[in-house]
């Protein structure tokens, strides 16, 4: 659940490198320009953006994208409070070798206190500088061999879109780097203004995956194994009918032991923990699908639609219809 914000963001920064597709930088540009003016006014600053988004690159030149259009940049490598690597295309080792400050940057920036995104190959970035090393992480399909085969200290998951570790964002594709910037600009502008993006941009975007239950990477980075695989447990089977008691019997622990357990290593009681991946998996199809409470209710694991509404309410101060009129066309004046 997303309630406190994050400190005020104040700088995006977007690498531009050779080979990058144009309408992956431009596209983060976009949803993070129209995010800072939303929040500006928000904040009565009326049009004025409410922080930055800049492209730079390694020397602070321009480059050649991807469909060899000439990208302008804004400048060289510098501090930022997110830092996004967009998709790319070619030879990637070259680019390391010719940019071998790009690594440096993200190590120190990341050691700073910085979010780092990468989409597709822009994943590789983060990894290159050892930082998704015993953490989990996904990239474009195309790419799964390759990166297995470079970076065998990451936990690939294909069967992810999204992942997040320790401020370490990765997305699949374009449709999932689309969801991230969402959760972020949540994260730091709020869920109004994230809402009012969506509305803007991904009304009638379709999906053949199910955005959410991003948020719960930081909570896997622990050294407890069996609780770490409950978790992992609980991700593919949040939506069965089962009982902790029996989870914790076949893991070998008493009930109380769990129970002490999963709380010291994630920092939430098992049920809290449970009802999260429930109410971020109905979020995700509250705002990505037309399907009914009552139908999204059965889907994430609750008979009762009334029980269910209600537990959402809880964990984010609407309705299930509330929300979803959020990310509705009716107000083109928000």
């Amino acid at each position: 659940m997303l309630t406190a914000q994050s400190a005020p963001l104040k700088r995006v920064s977007i690498l531009a490198t050779e080979g990058v597709f144009a309408s992956t930088l431009m596209q983060a540009k976009d949803f993070f320009h129209m995010a800072s003016l939303r929040y500006g006014r928000q904040q009565g600053l009326g049009l004025t953006p409410a922080f930055e988004i800049r492209l730079v690159s390694p020397d602070g030149q321009p480059v050649r994208s991807f469909s060899d259009v000439i990208m302008p940049v804004d400048g060289a490598l510098e501090p930022a409070d997110v830092i996004i690597l967009p998709a790319c295309w070619g030879d990637f080792d070259a680019l390391c070798s010719r940019h071998p400050q790009v690594l440096s940057w993200l190590r120190s920036q990341h050691a700073a206190g910085t979010v780092l995104c990468g989409e597709a190959m822009g994943v590789f970035w983060i990894a290159q500088a050892g930082l998704l090393d015993g953490k989990e992480a996904t990239t474009y399909w195309r790419f799964f061999r390759e990166f297995a085969e470079r970076f065998p200290k990451v936990l690939l998951n294909q069967e992810k879109h999204l992942s997040d570790a320790d401020n370490l964002y990765c997305a699949g594709g374009t449709t999932s780097a689309c969801d991230l910037y969402i959760y972020l600009i949540e994260r730091f502008c709020g869920a109004s203004v994230a809402q009012g993006v969506a509305r803007d941009i991904l009304y009638e975007v379709q999906r053949n995956y199910t955005p959410g239950r991003i948020g719960f990477g930081g909570q896997k980075l622990h050294q407890d194994v069996t609780i770490l695989q409950i978790q992992q447990w609980l991700e593919e089977h949040f939506a069965d009918k089962f009982r902790f008691e029996d989870v914790a019997r076949e893991h070998g622990m008493s009930i109380r032991n769990f129970m002490r357990r999963f709380q010291a290593a994630t920092g939430d009681k098992p049920l809290h923990y449970l009802q999260r991946l429930r109410i971020e998996t109905a979020k995700g199809l509250l705002s990505a699908t037309r399907k009914s409470i009552k139908t999204i209710s059965y889907e994430v694991g609750y008979d009762d639609a009334s029980f269910f509404a209600r537990l959402f309410r809880q964990h984010t101060e609407l309705s299930p219809n509330q929300y979803r009129r959020q990310f509705q066309h009716k107000d083109s004046h928000s």
